[in-house]
């Protein structure tokens, strides 16, 4: 199969263009004519070869799906047709493997595929609750008002992913500095003038004893600790990708000061958000739970929402279910909840839950740099005065006994 860029008239003469897959220029033309199409000319793409690395795994960003859910939405509803839709996003997005994707979205479609189970060919892309969402409007007949509210939930959660993400560099950027700072400095700076003050003869006072020892290990067995370092973030890494490590590792971290409250308002916020969006476009809440379950990332919340699913299926009230984890879910939330269930309008009060919770990450995170420079600037101030304290005692010693 290959993919021709082709022009083609219609029956008024207009002409129009796209791209098609097909083995040879005579079946892009019967393909085209069950359009009722005459194909005019057609040009066969020629893909670059790239070279691909095992460990750089194509990935689609929330922005991309974000305008491809809006921009889908807005081309339903003007009328035009499934195929010509993908075919013109397929052609905007910058990602080359995302407009792969939907160049075999598009494929599938045309041969009579839905939607849903087209996308669900790519996991890792659509999410189960992308995919769900859409068989859902697909079936009941709103698939643009089901598209409007995923592109919303897309939004939010790259607004959460990116303030959080934000707000974290900065004292990441500000400590990784500080700690290559001082390597180069204890491996290249101070064996030199650490030397002059062992040759000295004096008794060192015990800050230099520390910086000589410091220096002395990174200068003899520097590229044992690299290698140390390295297989240690390595099999860190490995170890919380299982189960029982991402479970010990998710529940520890929700224990941290500063980040566990973070943790907290962004899995409560995208929780309520999710069953909310996905019980307002046609989902049962027990779908919606199972759904949720698998999108979001702390096991702790993951485990709640599934326990969640099985008890409300099971006849019991959510905000029931929810109260057992009095440690994760905030009360206001439990009797949002229960406020809703006794109204019926369980998705409009966890979405004025979500609502709240996403502009509690807004203030905490601006309020964050805030409460972590004061911090920062004690490390700093902590690092100098160490250094300086290890470096001019020493001179001190020295500049007496000449």
């Amino acid at each position: 199969m290959s993919n021709f860029l082709y022009k083609a008239r219609n029956g008024l003469a207009e002409v129009q263009t796209g791209e098609l897959s097909a083995k040879n220029r005579t079946e892009l033309a019967a393909l085209l004519k069950q359009k009722k199409l005459i194909l005019i000319s057609a040009e066969e793409r020629k893909e670059k070869k790239e070279i691909k690395l095992p460990f750089l795994k194509p990935r689609v960003g929330l922005v991309d799906k974000m305008l491809f859910t809006r921009n889908l939405a807005v081309m339903l509803r003007s009328g035009l047709a499934f195929s010509r839709a993908l075919s013109i996003l397929s052609e905007q997005t910058k990602s080359k493997y995302f407009a792969e994707v939907l160049r075999n979205v598009q494929g599938d479609v045309e041969k009579g595929a839905a939607l849903a189970d087209s996308l669900e060919k790519y996991p890792k892309v659509f999410n189960q609750l992308f995919v769900s969402m859409v068989r859902v409007g697909d079936t009941g007949g709103n698939l643009e008002e089901v598209l409007d509210l995923l592109a919303v939930q897309l939004k939010k959660d790259h607004e959460l992913t990116s303030k959080v993400r934000g707000a974290m560099m900065y004292p990441c950027v500000i400590l990784v500095a500080m700690g290559g700072i001082g390597i180069l400095m204890m491996a290249f700076v101070f064996p030199k003038l650490l030397g002059m003050f062992t040759e000295s003869g004096k008794e060192l006072p015990f800050a230099t004893k520390v910086l000589v020892f410091l220096s002395n290990t990174l200068v003899s067995y520097g590229i044992y600790l690299f290698i140390a370092f390295v297989a240690f973030l390595y099999f860190f890494v490995k170890s919380i990708k299982t189960t029982a490590g991402k479970k010990v590792f998710d529940t520890f971290m929700l224990k941290v000061p500063v980040i566990g409250p973070i943790i907290t308002k962004v899995n409560v916020a995208r929780f309520c958000r999710t069953v909310s969006s996905m019980i307002t476009s046609g989902v049962s809440i027990v779908q919606a739970l199972d759904t949720v379950s698998g999108t979001l990332g702390n096991y702790a919340y993951s485990a709640s929402a599934k326990d969640a699913c099985l008890k409300v299926q099971k006849g019991v009230n959510l905000s029931e279910v929810i109260a057992e984890y009095g440690k994760l879910y905030p009360s206001m939330m439990i009797h949002m909840i229960e406020v809703g269930e006794e109204t019926g309008s369980v998705e409009g009060t966890m979405k004025q839950v979500a609502e709240y919770y996403e502009e509690e990450v807004d203030q905490f995170t601006s309020n964050l740099s805030s409460v972590i420079e004061p911090i920062l600037m004690l490390i700093m101030g902590g690092a100098v005065g160490f250094f300086a304290i290890a470096l001019i005692q020493p001179m001190y010693g020295i500049m007496e006994t000449m």
